[in-house]
């Protein structure tokens, strides 16, 4: 077992699908030196790469569905156990049980939460959002399709498409899931004052410096 810090920074993002959690998660691990983590992104490595758990997830995701949350629970584990850093964690937990798993591997390490940032975002702004986001199979960069020149990603310029899980159907599907189980989270990290909500209609560059001031605070 590792030996992570006490004093490192530990964050969960919570919000709708396209309400920015990627963006601003990767904003956040970047200005305080924390290891980022996608589930979604990593789940689609597994389903490229043909894994077992790829093979599983791939009927699931193209629905728009999530995994049990047994799967994602050792899946994020493992991740876990593999830093000694902080780190922030995009897409997890999305249930009760996973926010239980998530406190009791925290507990097991004499470990703490820091905060729970919830982006809070309308349906009708979110769907405008994933009519034009795309993003890159290579380096999981995610962005609005006017972002992109000659259709290649800004960040290492391979090719940028459009989600299978942004299908509007798939979409509708995962935010009627999302409305299902964050609000027991919402209310889990309140009890707790760990809950930071921030309105995420706004330019991406103003969610960032709200989220940098809150949690230089906690820092």
């Amino acid at each position: 077992m590792n030996s992570p810090s006490a004093r490192a920074l530990r964050l969960v993002v919570i919000g709708p699908p396209a309400s920015g959690k990627g963006t601003q998660a990767r904003r956040l691990a970047k200005e305080f030196g924390l290891r980022y983590l996608s589930t979604g992104a990593l789940l689609r490595e597994h389903i490229e790469k043909g894994s077992a758990i790829g093979k599983m997830a791939r009927p699931i995701l193209d629905r728009g569905g999530f995994l049990a949350d047994a799967c994602m629970c050792e899946m994020v584990g493992e991740w876990l156990e593999a830093t000694t850093e902080g780190w922030i964690l995009d897409g997890f937990p999305r249930s009760q049980a996973q926010a239980e798993f998530l406190d009791q591997w925290l507990l097991e390490r004499d470990l703490r939460l820091n905060a729970a940032i919830l982006l809070e975002a309308p349906l009708e702004v979110i769907k405008q959002r994933i009519e034009s986001r795309v993003e890159c199979p290579n380096c999981r960069w995610s962005g609005g399709i006017n972002e992109l020149k000659d259709n290649v990603c800004p960040c290492c310029g391979g090719p940028a498409e459009t989600r299978e899980d942004d299908i509007l159907e798939n979409f509708l599907n995962r935010h009627h899931a999302y409305l299902n189980s964050a609000m027991p989270l919402v209310s889990i990290y309140r009890k707790k004052g760990l809950l930071y909500a921030c309105d995420a209609t706004g330019p991406r560059d103003g969610v960032t410096t709200q989220l940098f001031s809150a949690l230089s605070a906690v820092h």
